[in-house]
């Protein structure tokens, strides 16, 4: 930590000048796109005017967060195998997206998930529920971005105190407020988009530098990350993290159930299907997002054993004991090591990278809570559908500010907690939350408002609840709050109960309901999500 302190110390100028040039430069983005942005449609879902490939490019742009560059890199290095699960879950997930929901939901919803359920059931409570399950997922994931942005830059700048990741992460809250505010949807994609081609160009040097080490021989890499990571062959087979016990089995087994139904329920993905002309858009965006999602993956593997390998596990905790740092300090090493200028160079523009990410999903996230908030919550519930879409769009920018300090408040207190980690237990609230709801209202006649309205509070509540009883909040050295123990549920996703108990209260409540759902809007919602007839 100290060499690495004293590297970004000496280069700190270039350091500061690369990040300056990526914010203002995404700054400048949001700015020409907030002067397009005219009406609600354009706040909303930019027009609607993005090709397949650009909305796949800004679905990757999105998909591929903090979590995934610093989390995913820094749990392969520290759990070998098992954290490449991520990587693993997270793209295997985009199948259920594609088969069961992008197109479907682009056909039948205007701005946001709730017009699809609320499309055949009674407006007031089904947007409600669906609101308040949309802002609580994005402050999930809000947390994994802003906590690795504070482990960034507190990294580059050399420091090792909480003031500095504290003034980073509010910092990074203002700017996605002024991203929201001013660009809207427009301005957000087209960030998303440039971030997204930046990001692969810098996993691709990283991943083409670590495999020139070992002569290009993926085996030989494998074999030094073993040796260095101090676990021998045990760092490249299954058990390391989970697996030394039955309790961590089910841990695995609840967070691959998280990770792959997880995207689907997703309030930023979801509404990213809003953003194209047609479903056939829809679908070709998901299947580029696929695309480029994968390969990205892949080259994960390179930055996580590489970091292992060459960065070494002691190093990586010494910075960040969560090895959200990983990525970084791989890529010193690979431009010279601590010290040198072309090391300070390379962290310095990885991390301008990893930091443009950050930036780039918050701002994806925010704007999707404070939709749902401005056009579910205020216009049809609050105001019962009289309000104007001048006043709409106003109570969405009010709603950015509001859940920005929302997320910055709790993301002080997360810093010690893996990307990735809490990025799955957003993914766990989504599956738990919204995924039962949209596939019980897209393909289920009998479907009823008490059905969607218990499925979405029951998911959600038993999720939050096991996350607060969990071993993520108290009970462990790595939980939030690591000097008390509260909790008595065993597992660290609660993905493995509280998505049957979604799936369940859905059902049950239906059944017990005594509302008989019309059949002529279930045909015309069935008709509209599998033709687009009559779609916005």
């Amino acid at each position: 930590m100290i060499l690495l302190a004293s590297s970004a110390t000496e280069h700190r100028g270039l350091t500061m000048t690369l990040f300056g040039f990526f914010v203002l430069l995404t700054l400048g983005i949001t700015v020409w796109a907030g002067r397009q942005t005219k009406d609600a449609a354009d706040f909303y879902a930019g027009g609607r005017g993005f090709t397949g490939f650009q909305n796949g490019l800004a679905i990757s742009g999105d998909y591929m967060s903090a979590a995934s560059f610093l989390g995913i890199a820094g749990a392969i290095a520290l759990s070998g195998y098992d954290g490449f699960l991520y990587s693993i879950g997270f793209l295997v997930a985009w199948l259920v997206a594609l088969l069961l929901i992008a197109e479907p939901l682009r056909n039948s919803g205007r701005y946001t998930m709730a017009d699809v359920l609320a499309f055949r059931m009674k407006q007031r409570p089904v947007r409600t529920a669906a609101g308040v399950s949309t802002i609580i997922v994005s402050i999930f994931y809000l947390l994994a971005q802003m906590v690795g942005a504070g482990s960034l830059v507190a990294l580059l700048l050399g420091v090792s105190g909480e003031g500095a990741k504290r003034w980073t992460i509010v910092a990074v809250g203002a700017l996605m407020v002024v991203y929201v505010v001013i660009g809207g949807m427009k301005g957000t994609t087209w960030v998303q988009i440039v971030k997204a081609v930046l990001l692969i160009a810098g996993t691709a040097l990283m991943t083409v530098l670590v495999l020139a080490k070992y002569h290009f021989n993926p085996s030989e890499l494998l074999g030094a990350a073993a040796s260095a990571s101090g676990k021998g062959a045990a760092f490249l087979e299954p058990g390391l993290k989970y697996g030394v016990s039955g309790t961590s089995k089910l841990d695995f087994i609840s967070l691959g159930i998280a990770l792959v139904l997880g995207t689907a329920g997703l309030p930023h993905i979801l509404v990213r299907f809003y953003t194209v002309p047609t479903a056939k858009a829809a679908r070709k965006s998901v299947l580029w997002a696929i695309g480029i999602i994968g390969v990205f993956y892949l080259m994960t593997l390179a930055l996580g054993f590489g970091a292992a390998a060459l960065v070494g596990p002691k190093a990586i905790k010494a910075a960040n004991a969560a090895g959200n740092t990983a990525a970084p300090q791989l890529a010193e090493s690979l431009g010279g090591g601590a010290g040198s200028t072309g090391g300070a160079i390379l962290l310095a523009v990885i991390s301008a990278v990893a930091f443009a990410t950050i930036l780039a999903v918050v701002a994806g996230l925010t704007l999707a809570s404070s939709a749902s908030f401005a056009h579910d919550l205020y216009a049809n519930v609050i105001r019962r559908g009289r309000a104007t879409e001048k006043e709409e769009v106003l109570s969405a920018k009010w709603a950015a500010v509001a859940i920005g300090a929302v997320a910055i408040v709790l993301s002080l207190f997360a810093g010690k907690l893996n990307t990735a980690a809490l990025v799955a237990l957003a993914f766990a609230v989504a599956a738990s939350a919204n995924l039962p709801t949209l596939l019980y209202s897209l393909f289920w006649k009998r479907f009823t408002t008490s059905g969607a309205v218990a499925s979405v509070y029951a998911g959600l509540i038993s999720s939050v609840l096991l996350v607060v009883f969990s071993p993520v909040v108290s009970g462990a050295k790595t939980s939030l709050f690591p000097d008390s123990d509260f909790h008595w549920f065993p597992l660290e996703n609660p993905g493995l109960v509280s998505i049957p108990i979604g799936f369940l209260a859905g059902w049950i409540a239906t059944l017990l309901s005594k509302e008989r759902p019309d059949p002529a809007k279930y045909a015309e919602l069935e008709v509209r999500s599998l033709t687009g007839l009559g779609a916005h």
